[in-house]
């Protein structure tokens, strides 16, 4: 797994900048992923990761900074990912054992008409893959599993902290500025809820929003508007700390890859060729960051990471493979780019 550095050296600087962490798309293998990423970056953050001064999530990062904000501890985590049915996550492990590797049949109708016409009247204002998400049938699935454990954890935080469970909407999600990605369905828009300028929604209905798949779940309804997965406008939005005082970002990107590999199965180049763009704009994102004086740390699946998480990001058949080498990989980048610096 590669990590790149861009921005200034922190050297000389205060020992404790604000820190930003961003956990990016990636279904669930892509939580795998980052949750093995995680378990190596934490000795390099200045505080405990669900303590840093911000937090972005999209899709699946969206799950793991909720549970990083309600105080899930990353054994209790790497633990879930193993499939352990014990504790906190136990309920929404015995739901989730219940999903496949392939979406329930959609509805037979298109899931945005309003998104759709709208990439065509105003291609400048609405990228073309967003767009195209519109075309895609109406999803039936209905986050169950997910709705059970963000509700669960939620409450555990607060009863262990208040000992009562308070309204689980900001400002009283978590501790902490928390920021889950979405995509308003009929206008292609990106929206941070738990932002000030961002519609009130519970973090239960933050985060099932941010992982709403077009076509393969059904969109989050929150006053009235339709949301769906955040990673369709960004995978990671990375570009939503532009202007923030977080001065050291570090980035956990498992769509991205600095360092692809290079498979002979056709299905696995076009995979790739994905990779590649969503690569390149990723590491555009953190250079503009790096000119505003923020150091960002980008870290990405490498070659042994995408050798075991195939093409389907939501085959769970292959998550404790995908962590258990994800464990070993992240360690090794990162050491890797501590002996880069230190040269």
């Amino acid at each position: 797994m590669p990590a790149v550095v861009l921005g200034p050296d922190r050297t000389f600087r205060r020992p404790h900048p604000r820190v930003g962490l961003v956990l990016g798309a990636g279904g669930v293998l892509g939580a795998a992923w980052t949750t093995g990423a995680l378990a190596s970056l934490q000795d390099r953050l200045p505080s405990a990761a669900g303590d840093v001064d911000l937090i972005v999530g999209t899709s699946a990062g969206s799950v793991l900074a909720a549970a990083l904000r309600c105080h899930a501890s990353l054994d209790e985590i790497v633990a879930w990912q193993c499939g352990d049915a014990s504790g906190i996550f136990g309920e929404s492990v015995t739901l989730a054992a219940q999903d496949g590797p392939l979406p329930p049949l959609p509805h037979l109708r298109l899931g945005s008409l309003p998104l759709a016409r709208a990439a065509l009247l105003r291609p400048l204002e609405v990228p073309p893959w967003v767009g195209a998400s519109g075309w895609l049938l109406h999803g039936r699935g209905r986050h169950t599993a997910l709705r059970s454990l963000i509700g669960a954890l939620h409450r555990r935080h607060h009863q262990h902290h208040d000992h009562a469970v308070r309204d689980e909407t900001p400002p009283h999600w978590v501790g902490g500025r928390t920021w889950i990605a979405a995509m308003d369905y009929d206008t292609g828009r990106q929206v941070l809820f738990g932002r000030p300028d961002a519609p009130r929604a519970s973090l239960t209905e933050a985060v099932v929003a941010s992982c709403s798949i077009p076509g393969w779940y059904e969109p989050a309804v929150i006053g009235g508007r339709r949301y769906v997965d955040g990673g369709v406008r960004s995978t990671t939005s990375l570009s939503a700390l532009s202007g923030t005082n977080a001065a050291e970002i570090y980035v956990l990107a498992p769509m991205a890859s600095t360092e692809p590999d290079h498979p002979l199965q056709p299905y696995l180049q076009l995979e790739r060729r994905l990779r590649q763009l969503i690569t390149h704009a990723l590491l555009r994102q953190a250079k503009m960051l790096s000119a505003q004086g923020k150091r960002v740390t980008v870290v990405t699946p490498g070659p042994r990471d995408l050798a075991v998480m195939g093409a389907n990001l939501m085959d769970p058949r292959r998550r404790q493979a995908v962590l258990e080498t994800s464990l070993r990989t992240s360690a090794d980048a990162l050491a890797r780019l501590d002996r880069g610096l230190a040269a």
